[in-house]
């Protein structure tokens, strides 16, 4: 059941501020539910991005895979029903050891298959080892930003329901850390408070090729979850951030490559369209808020009717309807600090 509070000027900055947090607790019991999807009939394909990357695709999010003499790396590893069928592709593309998986955030369709393709694998060892020395090189190890592990092991709420040998064995906490493999400088960097709070963008530096995870979807309008630490702002400072690694080839097609976390690989000019549409969007529903209009009355009026047919899904968090109120309620709550930060510092200047 929806719940409308319709109050002019500030109060209805103050009624989104509450929609917001009454939606969060609900927000995060869904984030780990799975879609309706008949995984049997899925289909993993393959399409080669650079002489030794490829993406992965089935359902969910993309796999990406790089493969040299050291190994094999993987950056995130679908739903875990595809797990099988992931590792299958994977074998068809080599039979190197897998030695690393990045996952770029902890949402199911991107850490489903942590435990089987862990387990397919092996580790490069040389630090300290806690139990049997035998141990040691059991499984790839799996990287990511340290807020990943914080979900999948939280003990409630944003719980991921998945076994530790599914959790993240090598964590950082700033900024970002790097891994030479295969060659190749493979760059991993967190950007904060973008779809989540605990996104990373893996660089492939010498193929030229990122990948963004869900920081930018090919698809359908952004999945910013607000509740678990996501922010527009933060997503549009990830995008930004994203376009200045990337460098085009001048006068044709080609360039930097990004694989996003859903759809098809994509060069510099789709997401700075992409970019711009958010900031587009940004600024007409900021100017809607400053009139004092509501979140329904937002709705109404259809701030995106113009990228509607691009980039609207039919179902799920990239629906025309929950991008707009996702849009509303982040600037809301962003509008909200900033009087309180206003507030805080008179009441200081004038004690």
């Amino acid at each position: 059941m929806r719940t409308t509070i319709n109050l002019p000027g500030v109060s209805a900055l103050l009624a989104g501020s509450l929609l917001l947090a009454a939606s969060a607790a609900n927000a995060a019991s869904k984030k780990m539910e799975e879609p309706k999807i008949d995984f049997d009939k899925v289909q993993i394909e393959t399409l080669q991005i650079r002489p030794n990357i490829f993406m992965l695709s089935g359902a969910g999010s993309n796999m990406a895979v790089q493969i040299g003499h050291d190994g094999i790396l993987v950056v995130d590893t679908l739903y875990p029903q595809l797990a099988q069928k992931a590792l299958a592709a994977i074998r068809k593309l080599s039979d190197k050891p897998i030695r690393y998986i990045v996952n770029t955030n902890y949402r199911l369709d991107h850490v489903g298959g942590n435990a089987t393709i862990r387990r397919a694998g092996s580790t490069i060892s040389g630090g300290n080892v806690a139990f049997d020395i035998s141990d040691a090189s059991q499984g790839a190890a799996i990287v990511s930003f340290e807020k990943v592990l914080m979900h999948l092991s939280a003990p409630t709420g944003k719980k991921a329901e998945l076994p530790p040998e599914a959790w993240p064995t090598s964590t950082y906490f700033q900024g970002g850390k790097d891994l030479y493999f295969n060659d190749e400088a493979v760059r991993i960097y967190h950007v904060p408070a973008a779809a989540t709070d605990a996104d990373s963008i893996v660089f492939f530096r010498k193929s030229d090729v990122i990948a963004v995870g869900d920081v930018y979807q090919a698809t359908t309008y952004p999945d910013i979850d607000l509740a678990s630490g996501g922010s527009l702002q933060g997503f549009i400072k990830a995008e930004t951030r994203i376009i200045d690694m990337m460098v085009a080839k001048y006068g044709e097609s080609g360039g930097t490559l990004l694989i996003p976390g859903h759809g098809r690989a994509v060069e510099m000019g789709d997401i700075v369209w992409y970019r711009e549409m958010l900031a587009i969007v940004r600024k007409r529903i900021q100017a809607l808020i400053d009139k004092g209009m509501t979140l329904k009355q937002v709705l109404a009026d259809k701030p995106t009717r113009d990228y509607d047919a691009r980039y609207a899904a039919k179902s799920g968090p990239g629906t025309t309807e929950n991008f707009v109120t996702m849009v509303y309620k982040s600037l809301v709550t962003a509008k909200a600090a900033d009087k309180k930060k206003m507030t805080s510092g008179s009441k200081k200047t004038e004690e």
